[in-house]
């Protein structure tokens, strides 16, 4: 992992990122229009479905990351993770607006990500008015039950489309807080993935999804 020490802002070819301490936030602000941004690792789940097509977009001045192939193979789940950047325990969020799909509208964040089939995620639905929070162990993807709650399927909220929301999760050891909108939904607790790892930002079939102001916090 290589973060500064001092508040610094550099500039990447093809993306934005400022530093603060252990805070990098990419906002896609020196992206090119219409090309992935540099300095991110693109990945498919179990190959399902056709590959991400991960482009910046722009509306006004404001430059995002979007999904734009809507695919729509159920257990289709694109992946792009910032290079540079492997860590355990963090605190992640990112902006996000649903767009379309018909099988679904999801946007995601994923950390501890060892590679395309082996991370945490959680993730809104704008279809389903829930979040959940999975693992993907060996590219099977399975939810984990919010703690002190029993068996269930993430916490129901209202997730809308064509707006952005924010969506963030702490993750210490293993334990990890997810948050919607500035508010606490629940915790969950597993010790699948202890080790460090990517963090970013992941759909589902045919999402077409923006993403932007990812920040990363390093504990």
């Amino acid at each position: 992992m290589r973060m500064a020490s001092i508040s610094v802002a550099s500039v990447l070819i093809g993306m934005t990122v400022v530093v603060q301490g252990a805070t990098r936030k990419v906002d896609f602000s020196d992206s090119a229009v219409g090309q992935p941004p540099k300095g991110f690792e693109f990945g498919l789940t179990a190959k399902a479905g056709a590959p991400g097509k991960w482009i910046v977009q722009s509306e006004g001045d404001n430059k995002y990351l979007a999904q734009v192939d809507p695919d729509n193979t159920r257990s289709r789940f694109p992946v792009a993770v910032i290079s540079d950047v492997t860590a355990a325990d963090v605190d992640v969020s990112v902006r996000f607006k649903p767009v379309s799909g018909r099988v679904d509208q999801a946007a995601g964040l994923v950390w501890r990500f060892q590679n395309e089939d082996n991370y945490y995620i959680v993730r809104a639905n704008a279809l389903e008015n829930n979040v959940v929070l999975y693992k993907v162990e060996k590219g099977k993807r399975t939810d984990l039950p919010v703690k002190g709650e029993g068996r269930t399927y993430g916490k129901k909220a209202q997730v809308p489309s064509g707006q952005w929301s924010t969506l963030r999760v702490v993750a210490a050891g293993p334990r990890f807080e997810v948050y919607f909108n500035g508010s606490k939904l629940y915790e969950v607790e597993d010790g699948t993935f202890s080790q460090a790892g990517k963090v970013g930002v992941w759909t589902k079939a045919d999402s077409v999804t923006q993403f932007d102001d990812l920040t990363v916090v390093t504990k």
